[in-house]
């Protein structure tokens, strides 16, 4: 079901793309787009934000492929929009496997294990070995030092990514006609 208590998925269990759902998805992108880009704590090397929050949302409510969308969109409309720096395709990869990765472990249910799971895999995978990865690439720099930094970058977000995404859990749960699909 979705926010409304509007079922979203056929019998045979694929989505209906219904324009509220649409519409829904072109919110959190823009959303995703502000937090990231303007609400973040950014060096160079290093971002630490809620941009990821529009994403977990999309995987709970929608499931993983419009959480790859919204997450792989607003990467792209971001870099387009509000450069950091120069555009790499690396990133968008990055993120279209986070919206994946929450969209399969969470939007059925968001247990503690299924949380921790998602976070690790986000964050120590994804946030730590692959954008580090990007940016070695990138910007030409050992692979080694700058993941030792970036390790810090990736131990906060953990913490925060879990707080959050068991705080909009219990959420959920609470609301008149969850929210799940």
């Amino acid at each position: 079901m979705n926010i409304n208590g509007q079922n979203t998925e056929t019998k045979r269990g694929k989505t209906l793309w219904t324009p509220r759902m649409i519409a829904t998805m072109g919110v959190l992108i823009a959303i995703q787009i502000v937090l990231t880009r303007f609400m973040s704590i950014q060096a160079w090397n290093i971002r630490i934000g809620f941009g990821f929050v529009p994403i977990v949302i999309a995987a709970v409510i929608f499931g993983p492929v419009p959480a790859m969308i919204v997450a792989g969109v607003s990467d792209v409309l971001g870099a387009l929009l509000v450069p950091t720096g120069p555009f790499f395709i690396g990133f968008t990869l990055t993120a279209i496997l986070t919206g994946l990765t929450f969209g399969l472990l969470l939007h059925k249910e968001q247990t503690i294990g299924k949380s921790i799971m998602s976070v690790l895999i986000v964050q120590g995978v994804y946030g730590l070995l692959l954008n580090t990865l990007w940016i070695s690439i990138l910007y030409g720099t050992q692979f080694g030092p700058l993941l030792a930094t970036r390790a810090v970058e990736a131990a906060i977000l953990a913490v925060v990514q879990f707080a959050t995404i068991r705080m909009l859990s219990e959420l959920v749960h609470r609301l008149p006609g969850r929210l799940e699909a």
